[in-house]
């Protein structure tokens, strides 16, 4: 019987390699796979912790993993000289290693090529390295035993669609948290589905025909996964110019729903004809004409849309079909459609709010975002962590980065507590950061009914430390009366208590918005 292309004591390595090129990687198969493949060479790491950088590797272990495959490569070509008979599962796993050490070969190119993108605002035009990236795949199967089983173009557009989603995913969603974790996850399945094996096959250049809806309440990033997700579709390779056929950084189109107009909506999506309505003073493409094959188009709180754009809304995703407004004449959509709700869509269906017809064509592929207050209840550690991040953005030196940082984690402690709930989510702590930066301290504002419903709202919250309950609970007493006295008899405190918890700017807004 002829020997396999691979030795026994290297079947562990190579079958982990080729169960790797088709994973998730931002699950834990991810990990189990790395420490199959090295045995006793793996170490140990915590898949969450991570720094923010502009294009992040896959893991610590990379350099150790593309090292060994190279050199089962190198073996594996020199029995080839030589066997004439290769089984189908040795042809595959030997593919797979070769795609293995190409992407990682040429993984600093693909890189410089997506930050230059970002940094001009398009992708740059000839790519340059294609050539050198022919002949390295060409002189793997040079022997012409083993051949690459998709077109060259294919593969390096392939590799390039791969940099582009690990890039734009630790972009646009940090943490270490669990719950960060494993959006990461979902969004990597929503570009690639759950089989990349099957997608590199025959999805690849069809997933705009699926149509993803993300749901969370509202400041939880939403329009940062649709990012992650537009950023990272499969863009073809031309050969013959070297140039992608269109540019990643300029095919996704955002539009919030609740903003704007029945009018203005329809004209942002579908264009409009020259006297179509008041001000139409010329011809006008829209959004879904716009938009390539490969493009997306992001709906922002489709939840809040007018029936009338709902109807139109479902026949472009029925018929990808759709007209100008003022016009017969129909066009066609080629695109993506990603969809973002912060609404319940069951409850809006149920109160015929929401075509039930339009949700099961949005609902094929569906994410929803956590709260902060979800992600830090899982971690408590990450808080530092996410106010680190914030902080970063906002001060040039490591320096003032952790001096702000300890003071606001010093400020949510003493005066919000572990429990405080984030109401207002992302956008809230970051408005925190900015009140601690500014005047040193953050008060949280709720804004709906009167001052007992804010105070009940907050304690079922469990939004309030024992500190900030006392200040609350004291300031609305003395804004009764008036006085400090009266105030400590009924509360059967001292005089001294009552000065000491009245918080002069809260008496200020109770005022202000209430007449107390």
């Amino acid at each position: 019987m002829p020997k396999g292309l691979f030795d026994s004591e290297d079947h562990r390595f190579v079958d982990a390699i080729s169960r790797l090129v088709y994973c998730n990687h931002f699950r834990p198969e991810r990990l189990e796979l790395e420490r199959r493949a090295l045995g006793n060479a793996y170490i140990a790491t915590d898949p969450g912790k991570h720094e923010r950088t502009a294009i992040r590797p896959l893991s610590p272990h990379v350099d150790k993993l593309v090292a060994r495959a190279h050199r089962q490569v190198a073996l594996c070509q020199k029995k080839l000289v030589t066997r004439r008979f290769i089984s189908n599962r040795d042809r595959q796993r030997f593919v797979d290693l070769v795609f293995f050490v190409l992407f990682h070969d040429f993984a600093d190119a693909f890189d410089q090529v997506i930050s230059t993108a970002h940094e001009q605002g398009q992708t740059p035009g000839r790519i340059g390295f294609y050539e050198r990236f022919q002949r390295e795949l060409a002189g793997y199967f040079a022997l012409g035993e083993v051949e690459s089983p998709f077109p060259d173009a294919r593969v390096f557009a392939c590799f390039f669609q791969i940099r582009r989603a690990f890039h734009h995913i630790h972009q646009y969603i940090i943490g270490s948290s669990r719950a960060a974790m494993q959006l990461r996850a979902r969004v990597w399945e929503s570009i690639f589905t759950h089989d990349m094996s099957r997608y590199q096959r025959a999805l690849y250049d069809r997933m705009g025909d699926v149509t993803t809806l993300i749901s969370g309440d509202s400041g939880t990033g939403k329009e940062l996964v649709a990012r992650a997700i537009g950023f990272s579709r499969f863009i073809p390779f031309d050969e013959t110019s070297r140039r992608f056929v269109d540019d990643f950084t300029g095919s996704f189109y955002g539009i919030s729903l609740s903003a704007l107009s029945p009018t203005l909506i329809e004209s942002e999506l579908f264009g409009h004809r020259r006297g179509a309505f008041t001000g139409a003073s010329h011809d006008r493409k829209g959004y879904f004409e716009a938009c390539e094959a490969f493009g997306t188009v992001f709906l922002d709180e489709i939840g809040d849309v007018d029936p009338s754009i709902q109807v139109k809304l479902l026949r472009v995703l029925q018929s990808r079909q759709f007209q100008r407004l003022g016009s017969t004449q129909s066009h066609g959509f080629s695109g993506k459609i990603v969809a973002a709700t912060n609404r319940d869509l069951s409850l809006e269906m149920a109160e015929n709010r929401f075509r039930e017809d339009l949700y099961f064509r949005l609902c094929a592929d569906r994410i929803r975002t956590p709260s902060l207050h979800e992600i830090l209840q899982g971690d408590p550690e990450e808080l530092r962590y996410l106010v680190r991040f914030i902080a970063s953005r906002m001060l040039d030196s490591d320096e003032d980065v952790d001096s702000l940082a300890d003071e606001v984690i010093r400020w949510v402690t003493d005066g919000l507590g572990q429990n405080y709930a984030w109401p207002g989510n992302f956008r809230e702590l970051e408005q925190c950061l900015r009140n601690v930066l500014v005047t040193g301290s953050y008060r949280p504002e709720v804004l709906r009914g009167n001052s007992e419903t804010l105070l009940a709202d907050q304690l079922n919250a469990g939004m309030l430390t024992a500190e900030g309950m006392m200040r609350q609970y004291v300031t609305r007493v003395y804004s009764r009366n008036r006085n400090y006295e009266a105030t400590a008899r009924r509360l059967q405190v001292d005089r001294r208590t009552v000065k000491k918890y009245v918080d002069v700017e809260l008496l200020a807004k109770l005022e202000e918005r209430f007449g107390e």
